[in-house]
């Protein structure tokens, strides 16, 4: 069958240096992107929300889309010759038309230096191209192949730079490059922005200090701000970055890691361990704010308390009906599923119990229609009687394969999130993001 699952896309309509509001202002808008997923309740995990941006890369520029991810390090671009697996292939960079582009060979220091920066070590390509070729691999089951390069980048306003980057020739995915919009002059994505702490990251490599964005809900367009945001953010409640200095297996120690101190559902908090919400001793239980992953994941016994109070709370109001089919299974993660008429479940959405993320000096609180996704195809009954399939938006992270916590986009909307590298921190701030869009004069 086919699922469709919401896209972040960042376009830049204008891409202006704000000097009186300090940053380049760029706007976000939500676009809906159609994927091929099996016919089977248990879908494969997949990071399916992403931020795109376009970019000037080379001598001459060529106008590329890469995807901007908070979680990912190096930055690559797929390169003219390239094979992708899910066709139709999106629009690749030409790396022979770009005079400054140039290939990093295996002998260079930058290829071994640079190695030591990603999880697959690069190995070298045999004489007489010699050149130093690299290997990724994401949580969606996503991997990507090819050489380390180099070449100028422009974003937005800003000066062009010279960055690192993959030029990639082979290209594997679950998602499918086509997308659906009301914006007919958008397409897919040539490429991936890494913008993580890493020390190949977009970030490190053009020495950005601090980024920010405000999400909006539905269609409506959000920002992002590169840069400082001169004053124009609401009052944010910081968390500090944790960082843990010595190598870990299940540790990434450049995300942007926080520590989540607790989970509340309404007024109750739950009776959760602090021992289970910390890094252990193989740095599993990490908690990452991602712009990249749609949902919020959290590990076995966390997400257990969370479903068993969530549910209990529902109930006892009689907001919602439980669904009843105890191997339904959504994304593979997602299990605290419920039945039930849009129009009814929209009323009822008001009324559940706020899910609170408490963490060291902020908190992200999740309420209302953020608590509930409808699950794309699912229906039960007939006529009059059918009803859609709702599951909450908190996920198991041990039955998606993942050994950490992750504070997903979707329960980022309405929120200030800026990134602060300067501080070592992250603020968060409840927030109109359609009005903050207008107020930044970056609406579309």
């Amino acid at each position: 069958m086919e699922a469709f699952l919401v896209i972040l896309c960042v376009f830049v309509f204008l891409a202006r240096e704000a000097a009186a509001k300090g940053g380049t202002v760029l706007p976000l808008r939500v676009r809906v992107q159609e994927v091929e997923a099996p016919a089977a309740n248990r879908l494969r995990f997949r990071h399916n929300i992403s931020l795109t941006v376009p970019v000037a890369v080379g001598t001459p520029p060529q106008n590329v889309t890469m995807v901007l991810d908070t979680g990912s390090e190096l930055s690559w671009l797929l390169c003219n010759g390239s094979s992708y697996a899910t066709p139709p292939s999106p629009p690749a960079f030409n790396a022979s038309g770009s005079s400054s582009y140039g290939a990093i060979p295996c002998p260079s220091p930058a290829c071994k230096w640079r190695g030591r920066d990603l999880p697959v070590p690069p190995s070298c390509d045999t004489p007489p191209s010699n050149t130093c070729r690299v290997s990724l691999s994401y949580a969606d089951a996503s991997s990507a192949e090819g050489i380390l390069a180099a070449d100028t980048f422009l974003l937005g306003g800003a000066s062009p730079v010279s960055a690192y980057f993959g030029c990639i020739t082979s290209y594997s995915s679950t998602t499918s490059s086509s997308t659906t919009t009301n914006d007919t002059s958008s397409e897919a994505a040539t490429g991936l922005l890494g913008m993580n702490r890493g020390a190949l990251s977009f970030v490190t490599q053009t020495r950005t200090r601090r980024f920010a964005y405000c999400i909006a809900a539905g269609d409506v367009p959000g920002v992002l701000l590169l840069g400082d945001d001169g004053g124009v953010a609401p009052p944010l409640n910081y968390t500090p970055l944790i960082t843990i200095p010595q190598p870990l297996p299940y540790f990434d120690r450049v995300a942007y890691s926080v520590q989540l101190d607790g989970i509340r559902v309404g007024a109750a908090l739950l009776p959760i361990p602090k021992s289970v919400l910390a890094p252990d001793h193989t740095g599993a239980g990490q908690t990452m704010v991602d712009s990249g992953t749609q949902f919020t994941f959290l590990l076995a016994d966390a997400y257990a308390a969370l479903k068993a109070e969530f549910t209990s709370q529902a109930q006892a109001r009689q907001l919602l009906s439980p669904l009843g089919e105890p191997g339904f299974v959504f994304q593979g993660a997602f299990d605290a599923c419920f039945r039930g008429a849009e129009a009814s479940v929209a009323a009822a959405s008001a009324l559940l119990p706020e899910v609170g993320l408490v963490l060291r000096g902020a908190e992200v609180a999740v309420a209302g229609e953020k608590l509930l996704y409808m699950v794309p195809g699912e229906r039960r009954g007939e006529g009059e009687d059918e009803e859609a399939v709702w599951c909450l938006t908190f996920g198991n992270s041990d039955m998606a394969g993942v050994s950490a916590y992750v504070i997903g986009h979707h329960h980022q909307q309405n929120v200030w999130v800026e990134y602060d590298l300067q501080n070592g921190r992250v603020g968060f701030a409840p927030a109109r993001c359609d009005l903050a869009t207008q107020r930044l004069g970056a609406a579309a």
